[in-house]
């Protein structure tokens, strides 16, 4: 199942990709290569507050549906619909999901529905910190319930992977316009669409999704566009590939013509996220 995700800058942060978040005026984070990572012990040197109710229930699924997750900088309420604990720890570690290793096969294939918050008081001190501290408190405030609820592990190691490369094609880049704000994924299983910050790295991170290594962004492109990609995957749900004649090419190819980009292989060193444990959460 691939994630259609429709995302909003502001206060309301429905979905973050790549995002650099700041807390008590530092940049957090993560342990160093193969230090196991303690959440409950981060939490608590870094005093932030826990979900006071987090229920979690195994999401029913149903055709065409999206995966959302909803948090905003300034309250404690927490939403997650149809996403899997990969996504949730892409979410709350920030890492892409194709760095993401070792998770149990369950880990990407069984989607949760997640409601959580915390009582006034924590509604009153996320008001006061800056929409960044607030985001990386809501990040820290996840992790802890990922620790609490699924048992999460984990450690981050620096590996040397087969990746792709995303360069400039010959010739100049095809990004579509330049926006001056707001943020869009949306990722299904023929296109990507994305209209973020730093659109091109976003795209890197959604291309890595689809074609099996992580794709590191060596553009040199930034800002923000409106990057829109069709492709014709290699087979269907029914196990063949599509026969209508004006279909769009590959992911590959679509790349180089649409974009005026490409990837390249090669291989380099990337830091991972290896989950060493995680159960399934009891239902509440």
């Amino acid at each position: 199942m691939r994630s259609s995700l429709l995302l909003s800058m502001g206060p309301l942060l429905v979905f973050s990709a790549g995002l650099t978040c700041a807390w008590a005026q530092q940049t957090p984070t993560l342990p160093a290569a193969g230090q196991p990572i303690s959440i409950s012990a981060q939490t608590q040197a870094a005093q932030v507050a826990d979900f006071d109710v987090a229920a979690i229930h195994q999401h029913i699924p149903e055709p065409h549906e999206h995966n959302s997750i909803w948090s905003s900088s300034s309250d404690s309420r927490f939403k997650a619909e149809n996403v899997s604990l990969i996504g949730l720890v892409h979410w709350a570690y920030e890492m892409p999901e194709s760095r993401i290793l070792n998770a149990p096969g369950w880990a990407g294939s069984t989607y949760f529905n997640i409601d959580a918050s915390s009582d006034a008081s924590v509604d009153e001190q996320l008001k006061h910190l800056s929409s960044e501290a607030g985001v990386a408190q809501k990040k820290e405030m996840v992790r802890a319930m990922l620790a609490d609820r699924f048992k999460l592990v984990a450690h981050t190691e620096t590996r040397a992977l087969p990746v792709y490369e995303l360069v400039v094609a010959r010739g100049t880049p095809k990004l579509g316009d330049d926006k001056s704000d707001g943020t869009t994924i949306n990722h299904g299983r023929d296109h990507i669409e994305v209209q973020a910050s730093d659109s091109v790295a976003v795209l890197a991170e959604e291309l890595g999704k689809e074609v099996g290594r992580p794709v590191i962004d060596k553009t040199g492109i930034t800002g923000r566009y409106d990057l829109k990609l069709r492709w014709t995957p290699d087979v269907d749900s029914a196990g063949a590939g599509s026969s209508t004649a004006d279909a769009p090419p590959s992911i590959f190819t679509a790349l180089e013509e649409q974009l005026g980009l490409k990837l390249e292989s090669g291989k380099g060193s990337v830091e991972v996220l290896v989950v060493d444990h995680a159960e399934m959460p009891s239902e509440n």
